[in-house]
């Protein structure tokens, strides 16, 4: 009977604390915000900088201490991956932002509660995150982005380097973005009449001899694909493009500040931004409804000067200068 006395006295002692735990944590008032990388780069850093200015514009930042950060960066590893999503999820977000697709199927497939806000990734069907009656999950919002902005990277070759014949391009097998953006290219480049050449790359440890390779080919320019790998490994490719008098094209507006000459895409950190408003304007009213997600808003054709004149290339009005 004593014992069983004191077993029923320290199960209500734990409940009692654990309940006056959990009221603390709601007290404090505090909003937990999860954010998930897969690789370290100053490209894809710009979507997620986007993203916490605009949470902070509307109030929420550490510095106010009305949230709570949680991030984690895979550093290009999927099963660190994994376990990155895992480590967030134990934080018991309010939400998730998801930068780059990898993290967003990750995620996704790791949660159907916690809302997920994506960025730097494709249309939800085009990731493959569809259900079988083409519906995205239920708790994903956030900003994507279709492959038609391609078409008109390509069409830049034509105006800038109308010499151009032969087109190189190296992507990753193993993502779904860079194959179906390969296809984009693939399809584009035949409609104007240019042979594209190609090579595959599994990791960024691969580029720079991929990279080699395919400059032996005697391609024209270079073409960089919304891939992680050319992300997390760009300035190698940069330095034997330009090692080789090759110039660089882009659909990734972030590249041109790398070295890229020119490019016709989503400004990433402008993708990040609107991502971060629509997770505020979620926050603000209070969690009632979930915004379904939209295509990103802001694209851009930029070139970089320095680039441009090292090629003795002169862009006419309709292609902005970068300015770091």
């Amino acid at each position: 009977m004593i014992r069983y006395f004191f077993a029923i006295s320290f199960l209500f002692i734990i409940l009692f604390f654990s309940c006056n735990n959990t009221e603390k944590k709601k007290d404090d008032g505090k909003i937990v915000i999860g954010f998930l990388d897969f690789i370290q780069d100053p490209t894809i850093e710009l979507a997620k900088k986007g993203f916490f200015d605009a949470l902070k514009i509307q109030g929420y930042s550490e510095e106010a201490g009305t949230i709570e950060i949680v991030y984690a960066n895979a550093q290009g590893d999927i099963p660190t991956l994994n376990q990155s999503c895992d480590f967030i999820l134990s934080k018991s977000p309010d939400l998730i932002g998801t930068n780059v697709t990898l993290s967003t199927i990750t995620t996704v497939k790791r949660t159907s509660e916690v809302p997920i806000f994506m960025m730097v990734a494709p249309r939800p069907d085009i990731a493959g995150l569809n259900d079988r009656e083409n519906k995205s999950p239920a708790n994903l919002s956030g900003v994507y982005e279709t492959l038609d902005y391609i078409d008109s990277a390509v069409v830049i070759i034509n105006q800038l380097v109308p010499s151009a014949k032969r087109i190189g391009t190296i992507f990753n097998q193993a993502e779904p973005q860079s194959k179906d953006a390969f296809n984009v290219l693939y399809k584009k480049c035949t409609e104007l009449g240019l042979e594209l050449i190609s090579l595959p790359v599994n990791n960024s440890s691969e580029t720079q001899l991929v990279t080699q390779a395919l400059l032996n080919k005697n391609i024209d320019v270079f073409f960089a694909l919304p891939d992680n790998v050319i992300f997390a490994s760009f300035e190698t490719v940069a330095k034997s493009c330009n090692d080789a008098k090759v110039p660089i094209f882009t659909s990734e507006a972030g590249l041109v500040s790398r070295g890229a000459l020119a490019s016709f895409g989503a400004d990433f950190y402008y993708w990040g931004y609107q991502s971060g408003n629509l997770a505020a304007n979620y926050l603000f009213h209070k969690k009632k409804s979930l915004p379904p997600p939209e295509i990103v808003k802001l694209r851009r054709k930029l070139f970089n000067p320095t680039v441009a004149s090292g090629f003795s290339i002169k862009p006419d009005s309709t292609i902005t200068s970068f300015e770091p």
